[in-house]
Parts: C-alpha cells; sequence; structure tokens
C-alpha cells in the first residue's frame, strides 16, 4: 500500500476517534484533519474544494433557510394545539400524534430544526396532562431522526445517496419498479410507534384539558406570513420533484426558492412581520455545515488513495456470493455502530464502497437501500450516533431541572431501535435484497 494512503487512513481514524470522544469541537477536529491530510500531501487544497459536493451543500443551506423561516410562522405550535384537541386528553394518543407530526415535518426540514421547533409547544402540553417530560421529547426526538431518510429533503444521508448514486426524489417513492424509502419507512414507523404505545403510553389515564389556559399561541398569528413561507416551501419541494424535467441540480433548484422567498418577505416588509433575513442567518447551525465540508473532503481522500477501492475488493466476496448474507451483515454490523458513531461518516464512506462494489458485478441498490435504513434507524441508540438527540436532551434536562441517566435513555432508545430495525430489515429484505439475489 501507498505510504500516503496509511497516513490517509490514520488520519482518518484519528479524526473520527476525536469527532467520538469529543475531546474538541467535532468541526474543528475535521477541519484540522483535512489541513492535515493537505499538509502531507495526501490531497492538494483544490482537491479538498473538489471533493465537496456542493450541490449537496447548496440543498442543505437552502432548505435550513426556509425551514427557520417556517420555525418563525407559529405553524408548528397550531399543529400542536390541534394534536392535544385530537388526543382528548389521553396522554398516550398525544405522544403518537406528537410523534408522527415531528416525522412528518422532518421529512422536509432538518431533523434538529424539527427537535427546536416542536419540543418547546410539547412542554406545556405534557404538564397538562401530567406526563413525564423526557418520555415525550425523546419520542419527538427519536421520531424526527427516524423520517428524515424517507424523502430526498430531510437528512444529509438521503442526500449523500443523490450525490453519490444519483438518487432522485421520486426514487424515494418508487424504484426500479418497488417501493422504496417513503413506503417502506412510513410501515416501519407506524409499526413501531404502535409498539412505543404498547410500550410506554398505553395505560396512562385521560386528563381534563383547558387549551386556552395552557399559555401557548393556539392561533397562527400571521397568516399571510404563514401562508407565503408554506406555500414557497411546497413550491420549492415540487420544483425539487420535477428536477429531471428542468435539466439543472437540485441545489439550484433548492437555492431558488430560498432566495426568492428572502426577496418576496424583504418585499413586503411589515405587512407580514417576517425576521429580518440576518437574523435567520444568525440561526443557522455553520458548525454543522462546515463539518459536513470536511466531511466530505476526508472521505474524497480516501478515495483519491483507493483506501475505498481495497474495502470494496476485499468485501466483494461476501456480497457476490451471497448477497442476502452480505445484506444482513452489511445492515446489522452498521446498526451498533452508527449508534456510537456519528453516522453520518459512516454513512458515506461506505456509500462510496458499494458504489465501487458495483464495478465488480455487484448489484448495488439493496446494499444502497439496507445501508441508508441501518445507518438512519440505528442512530437513534445514543446521542453520539445522532446529535439531534443531543438537543432533544437538553430540553429534557433543563425542563426537569436533573440529568438523564443513560440508563433512562437507554430504557427509550433501546425498544426503539430494536422495533423500529428488525421491521424495516423484514420488508427491506422481501421487497430489495430476495429479489436480487435470486
Amino acid at each position: 500500500m501507498d505510504p500516503l494512503a496509511g497516513y490517509a487512513i490514520a488520519i482518518f481514524a484519528i479524526t473520527i476517534i476525536v469527532i467520538i470522544s469529543n475531546v474538541v469541537d467535532g468541526t474543528v477536529a475535521a477541519l484540522v484533519g483535512v489541513l492535515v491530510m493537505v499538509w502531507l500531501g495526501i490531497m492538494t487544497e483544490v482537491d479538498a474544494f473538489g471533493f465537496v459536493d456542493w450541490n449537496v451543500m447548496a440543498i442543505l443551506l437552502s432548505v435550513w433557510i426556509i425551514a427557520s423561516y417556517f420555525g418563525k410562522t407559529g405553524v408548528p405550535s397550531w399543529l400542536s394545539v390541534q394534536a392535544l384537541r385530537i388526543s382528548g386528553g389521553r396522554p398516550g394518543l398525544l405522544v403518537i400524534i406528537l410523534s408522527v407530526l415531528s416525522g412528518v415535518i422532518s421529512m422536509f426540514v432538518d431533523n434538529v430544526v424539527v427537535i427546536l421547533m416542536m419540543a418547546p409547544v410539547a412542554l406545556p402540553l405534557a404538564r397538562a396532562l401530567k406526563l413525564p417530560v423526557t418520555p415525550l421529547v425523546l419520542m419527538i426526538g427519536f421520531s424526527a431522526n427516524f423520517m428524515g431518510s424517507a424523502m430526498l429533503l430531510g437528512d444529509l444521508p438521503p442526500q449523500m445517496l443523490h450525490s453519490v448514486a444519483g438518487a432522485e426524489f421520486m426514487d424515494f417513492f418508487w424504484h426500479f419498479g418497488r417501493p422504496s424509502s417513503f413506503p417502506i419507512l412510513m410501515v416501519t414507523f407506524a409499526i413501531t410507534l404502535a409498539a412505543m404505545y404498547a410500550y410506554g403510553f398505553r395505560g396512562r389515564a385521560r386528563q381534563a384539558i383547558d387549551v386556552e389556559a395552557l399559555g401557548i399561541e393556539t392561533h397562527i398569528p400571521n397568516r399571510l406570513f404563514a401562508t407565503v413561507v408554506v406555500g414557497w416551501f411546497l413550491l420549492t419541494v415540487l420544483g425539487m420533484a420535477f428536477r429531471q424535467v428542468f435539466d439543472v441540480k437540485l441545489g439550484f433548484i433548492a437555492m431558488t426558492g430560498a432566495v426568492t422567498l428572502v426577496i418576496v418577505l424583504e418585499l413586503l416588509g411589515k405587512r407580514v412581520k417576517a425576521p429580518s433575513f440576518e437574523h435567520i442567518l444568525g440561526e443557522l447551525d455553520w458548525r454543522a455545515i462546515l463539518f459536513y465540508i470536511a466531511l466530505f473532503a476526508l472521505v474524497g481522500a480516501m478515495e483519491k488513495m483507493k483506501v475505498l477501492d481495497v474495502l470494496a475488493h476485499r468485501l466483494q466476496p461476501v456480497f457476490a456470493n451471497d448477497l442476502a448474507l452480505g445484506a444482513t451483515l452489511l445492515y446489522w454490523v452498521t446498526v451498533p455502530i452508527v449508534g456510537i458513531v456519528e453516522h453520518d461518516a459512516y454513512i458515506l464512506t461506505f456509500l462510496y464502497t458499494i458504489r465501487d462494489l458495483e464495478s465488480q458485478g455487484v448489484p448495488p441498490w439493496p446494499l444502497y437501500w439496507m445501508l441508508l435504513w441501518a445507518g438512519t434507524l440505528g442512530s437513534n441508540l445514543t446521542v453520539a450516533g445522532a446529535p439531534a438527540l443531543f438537543a432533544a436532551l437538553n430540553i429534557c434536562e433543563r425542563e426537569e431541572k436533573r440529568k438523564v441517566s443513560l440508563r433512562e435513555f437507554l430504557s427509550w432508545s433501546v425498544p426503539f431501535v430494536v422495533v423500529s430495525n428488525v421491521v424495516c430489515y423484514a420488508i427491506g429484505m422481501v421487497i430489495w435484497v430476495l429479489p436480487y439475489a435470486k
């Protein structure tokens, strides 16, 4: 092996370990890893820039901008109040409805943003129904993280699948003549929520409630602002669904939607009472954006050094001889790993590895989908796997004024992860793996 390849592996491994251990900020660790690789000659600064999929970064940034406006419309609060009314004061049903809302919104909005929108308005509802905060907020977090891979917009892993394998917006609904991510995850989500309801919420007594006394907004305060933002969001999603008709990059469509929304809101001015664009930019998670940029560069360096080629070559006999066994190993090895390792880096690395397997005669799509689902669903195990859960945990501890123990956290995350992964594995094998394995 080229000595530089050995250095690349060592730097990549050290960077990931530092990110996992949280010795220093993960974004700083990733950027330092890129700088070290450049100064050692593993890649040039031009290579590092070129390895970043700026189309994906444009999607991510644009959707975050629109989502930030959406969070200010009052729609999430209004939806939560409607959930309370529909539940009729039944705590368990409220948890399930809020989980469904969080999951649905996260198909379009980053999961951290969903948690920050939904959890604060769920807290007074929990108090009104005498419902412990921690299970409710954790269910919102699990659900938001779960459904982010159902469509192309909600999370980075499906966007990376678009980058590496060319998965289009509609491919997440129906692909190569069979159901794909959206229907499979929706069915899995429904079964998982039913199991969690039976596990932790079924026996809670109904409570009498006074919605107006909860102290939260029960009506959308500015309907014009909300209508413009939601309408623009839907138009942007529609435009991305027809990307192939327009024959432009998804990032360009998303950026067009975000920029034109900003222009419209600025022109409408005080009539919509929208927050300023500067305020919206200030709320974006720029650390996460820099982390994802560095992540693409780090994995790109591994690809340049042919490290992933070597990995694919060594894995090829497993998948070529028995695709069902290979997919099973990939799925169930991924689940515990992404439970303790930041899942974006792992998924991106193996997306490239699977792409290299295709040149050796291994059908890639069953493996792409199984990796995406295992990598997303398994990350709900701990806060190390899914940073979105760290935000949920902070909200729980701040509200209850106590530390949530690892044991308590795992008492909710483990059953959620086990049920969701077993169900998704069974469906994925039947629909995607076994037909290709024959």
